[in-house]
């Protein structure tokens, strides 16, 4: 789903337990009125922070008042601290705020927070001592002025250097303490922080020795051009050693692993099971047949379905776990729900938004039990002309519960039996959706997933490829339908909420992805016409590089994000589209939830409209969090799958594809896995190989035989690098 897929795309910048919650930075209405008087002021001379209380002939009390709005709008980005301590609006003085993202060469971009802005690039050696998510000032020294609308007919690339650290995403570094002749240094896991951190040899209280996974705390670093310095403050345990990996990504995102005690107990407070008496209230459905279909590991069931068929077409109904009856605003499973922003599926555990009491259980649409629902009802033309759509709290009782493997199988035959009918009569509405979806410009983006199975100590035992096949696009479809739904209701009611959007594209990162899929060999017409896009993907479908090509895609895209404005969802090419469906793993569907019962008149006080710019941006790096760290532990097991192949001296062979040839080695990716390496040319050691860089392609001396991307070989695994994260192959 590209949903799914995009927001994996890119970097992280920020994580889930930062202290400047979307409370903390959210403004009241007289900080409001102080905040434009200084924006007016200093829109035409920068000026010092006495200088703006002066003009504005603040009173001694109001002062404080001042410099702490100064920090909060130096940290939003809207002004920018120069030297002498002089305040400028960003925009007249060719500066450029906002977090910065590394790239493994150890340059960077910084991420523009404005709708339709380019990102900045940063070179390596003008990054200074940022660190990737860091809040950061950056002036622009070349390409085209933010404030110069002259035309151009092809916009240079903007680049700067860092010049000031607004905000640490993170002060602590994760890694691996290791000791030279002379000094205690920690190597960090992360491969885009290539400094050693200098620390003095760690206490004996802490119990850390050398090989050991720590946590340092970064203490003073002046210079890129000098080694940082910091102290341990926690030891993991020793690298390698069951669990140690899990736990060192936990504290390298700063995830947490409990729920503070006032959080328990009001989760724990909750009743179990539905009153009667609030089931009254609702649109009874625990009559009707309803399906659930998730994950075979699944046990937060979001949502429910129900799809029958009409004379005209059919009557679908969504129903979404009502957690907004269960958790308040402003209570403490609220804060902490926030303060997460939403669930983290790592490898080996879920870090959950809510507790188990409401994530696993009250809220969970289990079958056979009465669960308390958030609905949404619609018809459908067999034309796959969607009307009639209303809302309604409901209580239901799912009938069933299916796996993606189970629906799967019901639908590979005939249907025998009222569950069978059932998912088969919600395909035939799903499929049409699909079909018309694409048909309206939506891009095909469907990747496979990798799912790792663990054993009881966690060491992976196999790697399963997991498919998105109909039984996922069943589900995928009706979920898209209530989101799409909700969103066109409140954006017409005008209700605040928060939107799920995915601007248009960069034309330039779109030119520069079409000259990749010409190399390819695909005709590739104008991309910023979406219809040509849609053929590009098209015609990758079936091919050997159609992954390859689809993630190149993405990486040309923007990332989906949250705002409180309906800006529209370029990849599914909707010009309405929110998160209602998953609520339990979710804030932003939470926020959804509270909005639609405002407008529906189920509460007097919806979210507050002057927070949500500031919660869209937060949760937005939570997610952002999230994703880099589900991915990383899973290509951490799939090494360690790897990993444990060279020691078992099994020596099992692999089907690669070859991506790339480079004149030392080859680019190879095993379907399979959804891994890539490089066969080094070392390890073509049947023959001596030279590059032929015009073809790209390595050919035999003798044999005259031929490797070029696009090739089918058999590979067996060579080494494994778990601290560059990287495994290497050859031929088998």
């Amino acid at each position: 789903m590209f949903e799914r897929i995009g927001a994996e795309s890119g970097c992280v910048p920020g994580n889930p337990r930062r202290n400047d919650s979307p409370k903390s930075i959210a403004s009241s209405g007289p900080q409001k009125s102080l905040r434009q008087s200084i924006l007016d002021l200093i829109a035409s001379q920068a000026m010092d922070k006495i200088e703006i209380s002066k003009r504005l002939n603040l009173q001694p009390s109001a002062r404080r008042r001042l410099r702490d709005l100064l920090a909060e709008m130096e940290t939003a980005g809207q002004i920018v601290r120069l030297k002498k301590d002089r305040y400028v609006v960003p925009r007249d003085a060719d500066l450029f705020t906002g977090t910065v993202q590394f790239h493994a060469s150890g340059a960077a971009h910084i991420l523009n927070e404005e709708a339709g802005g380019t990102d900045l690039y940063i070179s390596a050696e003008n990054t200074w001592t940022a660190m990737h998510g860091d809040r950061v000032v950056a002036r622009i020294t070349s390409g085209k002025p933010p404030g110069d609308r002259r035309p151009q007919a092809a916009p240079p690339k903007r680049e700067g250097r860092i010049i000031r650290i607004l905000k640490r995403a993170n002060e602590t570094i994760v890694g691996t303490l290791q000791k030279s002749k002379n000094f205690f240094y920690v190597a960090a896991d992360d491969p885009r922080f290539v400094h050693n951190l200098y620390v003095p040899a760690p206490s004996a209280e802490l119990g850390a020795n050398i090989g050991d996974k720590v946590v340092a705390k970064l203490d003073d670093w002046p210079s890129r051009h000098v080694n940082p310095e910091g102290h341990v403050i926690e030891a993991l345990g020793r690298a390698g050693a069951p669990g140690v990996d899990i736990l060192s990504i936990i504290r390298k995102y700063n995830l947490p692993q409990q729920f503070p005690g006032d959080v328990v107990r009001e989760a724990e407070r909750i009743e179990p099971v539905v009153p009667e008496q609030e089931a009254a209230r609702r649109t009874d459905l625990r009559k009707n047949f309803i399906l659930t279909i998730d994950p075979d590991d699944a046990k937060d069931f979001d949502d429910a379905i129900e799809v029958q068929r009409t004379k005209d077409g059919w009557a679908v109904s969504v129903h979404i776990a009502d957690v907004s009856h269960y958790v308040r605003p402003k209570t403490a499973l609220d804060r902490e729900a926030v303060s997460r922003g939403n669930s983290v599926y790592l490898a080996d555990r879920v870090i959950p938004m809510l507790p188990e009491a409401l994530s696993n259980g009250i809220c969970s649409l289990k079958p056979q039990v009465d669960r308390l629902a958030f609905s949404v009802f619609a018809e459908v033309s067999r034309q796959g002309k969607v009307h009639r759509v209303r809302f309604a709290k409901s209580v239901i009782c799912s009938a069933a519960r299916l796996t993606y493997k189970q629906a799967f199988a019901l639908l590979q035959k005939p249907p025998t039996d009222e569950v069978s009918r059932r998912v088969h009569t919600a395909w035939e509405l799903s499929s049409l959706l699909r079909k018309k979806r694409f048909e309206q410009g939506s891009l095909e983006l469907d990747f496979p997933e990798v799912k790792v199975w663990l054993d009881e100590q966690g060491k992976p035992v196999r790697l399963e490829r997991v498919e998105n096949d109909i039984s996922h696009q069943l589900i995928e479809e009706l979920m898209l339908l209530a989101n799409e739904c909700v969103a066109r209701e409140l954006k017409l009611a005008r209700q605040p909420t928060v939107y799920r959007i995915h601007e248009n594209p960069d034309p330039d990162k779109l030119a520069e992805y079409r000259q990749t899929a010409l190399a390819y060999g695909l005709k590739a017409g104008d991309l910023t016409h979406r219809e040509n896009l849609v053929k590009l993907l098209a015609a990758t479908r079936g091919k050997q590089f159609e992954n390859a090509l689809k993630i190149g895609l993405l990486k040309s895209l923007k990332r989906a994000t949250y705002s409180p404005e309906p800006l529209g969802h370029y990849g599914l090419s909707k010009p309405d589209y929110t998160h209602f469906t998953s609520p339990i793993r979710r804030y932003a569907d939470l926020i959804v939830h509270r909005s639609l019962e405002r407008h529906l008149g189920l509460t007097k006080a919806g979210p507050a409209s002057n927070e949500l710019a500031t919660t869209a941006e937060y949760i937005s790096g939570t997610e952002r969090t999230a994703a880099e760290a589900e991915r990383e532990s899973t290509r951490l097991k799939k090494l360690e799958f790897f990993q444990m192949q060279i020691s078992s001296r099994k020596g099992e062979s692999f089907p690669a594809l070859i991506l790339e040839v480079r004149n030392y080695g080859l680019f190879v990716e095993l379907p399979e896995f959804l891994i890539s390496g490089l066969i080094h040319v070392s390890a073509l050691d049947d023959d001596f190989y030279t590059h032929d860089a015009a073809h790209g392609r390595f050919v035999g001396r003798k044999t005259k035989k031929v490797y070029e991307g696009g090739q089918t070989i058999d590979v067996i695994v060579a080494r494994v690098d778990m601290f560059k994260q990287q495994v290497d192959f050859k031929p088998a």
